[in-house]
């Protein structure tokens, strides 16, 4: 067993905190292996290095780079899964996904329903994706409906450091696969630090702040946009409640259902494309549950429907930014 790591500091960005949470992970359980490409040390932890360190400290037999093929990761962490490791694979990208469809979809999230429950497959799939730098279409996109709808599999997209950490040791832990999105430009922005052994429940949402007149749902990123949308819509006189959803499926329907009903009015904010999206799944459930209580219907807020642009004037246009929250709940307002 590695020797325990050094006291946590009083700050921490997601990218510490992730690695933060898989080593303590590693250190906890010698069934916890990492592998994905250039994630060992002589290729610095990865292209942001998230996972710097660890095969440093674990050994290149626990923290394997692997070659360039996403099929190949996630075809050896099943295998891996099925003989008792706890397998983290790194997809570069969320776009780089698509290449592994077939072993993510009919795999992974199926052995378990096709063993009759015998069969568990404890993975964890981390992948970044989010506009910003510029990165063009085929490396932006935020593609978690595709997961969501796909039974089996459980997806968590944290937007802070602190539920960075406890979602990735609540991910390690569960004994069916998880995807575990992370948001490229939120990476470095510090925040609190977690405490060792922090674990956040998945599927459980978390109010960032209560509200009476409007709820907005969002997640990853679009928290940062939401917090100070919720400032200036106080300032206006709109009580604004925000909830982090945190886990996208399973959805924290209890605590969005039981706000909604309390304020009436509903934004849902993703920067993933509209159509089609997470917005559209618990507005249906909005509708079908709350109907009665609604005073407007609810609104989702989301990417335009096209490939993330490269311009970066087009690139900023394309996500919502605070300034449309705020025009959106002011619209819900009837102002």
């Amino acid at each position: 067993m590695a020797t325990q790591a050094a006291a946590k500091p009083a700050k921490a960005n997601i990218l510490q905190a992730i690695n933060a949470a898989i080593a303590d992970a590693m250190e906890a359980d010698d069934n916890v292996v990492v592998l994905g490409e250039d994630v060992a040390d002589p290729e610095e932890g990865g292209v942001c290095g998230v996972t710097k360190g660890l095969s440093s400290r674990f050994g290149d037999a626990r923290v394997r780079s692997t070659p360039i093929s996403e099929q190949a990761i996630i075809g050896a962490a099943i295998g891996a899964s099925l003989v008792g490791f706890k397998p983290v694979a790194e997809i570069m990208l969320m776009n780089f996904t698509t290449v592994a469809m077939d072993m993510i979809v009919n795999h992974a999230a199926k052995l378990r329903f096709m063993s009759g429950g015998q069969t568990h497959v404890p993975i964890v799939i981390r992948t970044m994706t989010g506009t910003g730098f510029a990165s063009g279409g085929q490396h932006c996109d935020y593609l978690e409906a595709w997961f969501a709808h796909t039974a089996g599999i459980k997806v968590v997209a944290p937007s802070s450091p602190r539920d960075a950490y406890g979602l990735m040791r609540s991910a390690i832990d569960d004994p069916d696969p998880v995807m575990f999105i992370e948001n490229l430009p939120t990476y470095w922005a510090p925040a609190e630090a977690p405490e060792k052994g922090h674990r956040v429940p998945i599927g459980k949402a978390n109010v960032l702040s209560e509200g009476s007149d409007v709820t907005i749902v969002a997640y990853a990123r679009m928290i940062q946009e939401a917090l100070p949308a919720v400032a200036q819509l106080a300032e206006a006189g709109i009580s604004a409640e925000l909830i982090d959803l945190r886990t996208i499926a399973p959805w924290d329907r209890e605590t969005v259902l039981a706000s909604v009903a309390k304020t009436g009015r509903a934004m849902i904010v993703h920067e993933a494309v509209t159509p089609f999206g997470v917005g559209a799944e618990i507005g249906s459930v909005l509708n079908e549950e709350l109907f009665g209580k609604l005073k407007a219907p609810v609104k989702r807020l989301g990417g335009a429907f096209c490939p993330v642009p490269f311009s970066k004037p087009l690139e900023t246009a394309f996500a919502p930014q605070t300034a449309d929250i705020v025009a959106a709940a002011q619209a819900l307002m009837g102002r």
